[in-house]
């Protein structure tokens, strides 16, 4: 089979496609044929070699992917092969044409959702729900900003927000990415392009401002964020690619808190509890992944390249 293998830390253009023996599962492992494979930015750091869990190599990308069960170790007793599936994870990699999964990293896929949008459940959805739900602890009525929210992950929490009976103010740097994030339940929206854009955010939330800031890259906004904080409020750290020097006073002034979020930091149970609460949106339709581009497995390079890129819209998955 096909795979991904990265022998060396580098640009992207160290990903290369081999040729790899099939795999076989042992003991409560789940051999999944790869449909889509979802491209995440956290895909890029790791490849880099910059991510703070560097991969053993030689090593294939990617924890996201939507397809069917091919095979079906011993132990394994709630998966079955023919079985559409999504996963949250992987033991090999998921830019290759089959990946070898733990049975806990495998969830059903609902079959109005397509194996693209499969591949684009795991990292944006499990992130925002943990960002909303586990780190900042949001509730109903409460202003939620997301920053980059044309994205995947941005997308996902304007869903998840708008479908808990959040008010979102979203960000794009597009007009097409901020009719997308309108059409997803935002319910203003705001081009950070623009000098001083949260300077709009006290009218626009009646002199409030907000409760919760989903940032995606804090060493650019962390500062200006603190500032469009409510009393209490709190800013979830998604991404960041680099330092920023801050104000404390800003978080002491406001009894406000910086949270950080890694996703595989996520227990097991965790795990369990956003996936579970995730099925419920998937199935009654509340939740609808955006597919923004599909690739060939060997452009991976280039998917590498263009989901660092500014004006994101949904994702970009890689088929194999």
């Amino acid at each position: 089979m096909r795979a991904i293998r990265v022998r060396e830390f580098g640009p992207p253009e160290v990903m290369r496609v081999e040729e790899m023996p099939p795999l076989h599962p042992g003991p409560g492992q789940v051999v999944v044929r790869v449909k889509a494979v979802g491209v995440n930015p956290v895909d890029t750091y790791m490849r880099s070699g910059m991510y703070a869990r560097k991969p053993n190599l030689p090593w294939t990308p990617g924890s996201d992917a939507g397809g069917v069960v091919d095979s079906v170790g011993e132990g394994v007793t709630n998966i079955s092969v023919g079985a559409r599936v999504y996963t949250s994870g992987s033991i090999t990699g998921s830019y290759a044409e089959q990946v070898l999964c733990e049975e806990y990293q495998l969830h059903p896929l609902p079959e109005k959702l397509s194996f693209g949008q499969g591949a684009a459940l795991n990292v944006p959805y499990a992130t925002a729900y943990r960002a909303l739900f586990q780190r900042a602890e949001a509730g109903p009525g409460e202003w939620i900003l997301v920053h980059g929210a044309s994205g995947g992950v941005g997308i996902a929490a304007v869903q998840l927000a708008h479908a808990a009976g959040m008010k979102v103010i979203g960000t794009s740097s597009t007009e097409k990415g901020r009719d997308l994030v309108k059409e997803q339940g935002a319910d203003h929206m705001l081009n950070h392009n623009e000098p001083d854009y949260l300077d709009q955010v006290q009218a626009l939330t009646g002199d409030h401002r907000v409760d919760v800031i989903l940032e995606m890259l804090a060493n650019v906004n962390l500062d200006r964020d603190l500032k469009a904080l409510a009393m209490s409020g709190r800013v979830v750290i998604i991404g960041s690619r680099g330092r920023i020097e801050i104000d404390p006073r800003d978080i002491m002034s406001r009894d406000a808190a910086v949270l950080g979020l890694l996703l595989a930091n996520a227990t097991r149970q965790e795990t369990a509890t956003i996936h579970a609460a995730l099925q419920t949106g998937f199935e009654n339709g509340t939740l609808n992944p955006i597919v923004g581009r599909q690739m060939p497995l060997a452009d991976a390079p280039v998917a590498h390249h263009e989901v660092m890129k500014p004006g994101a819209y949904g994702k970009i998955v890689l088929n194999p």
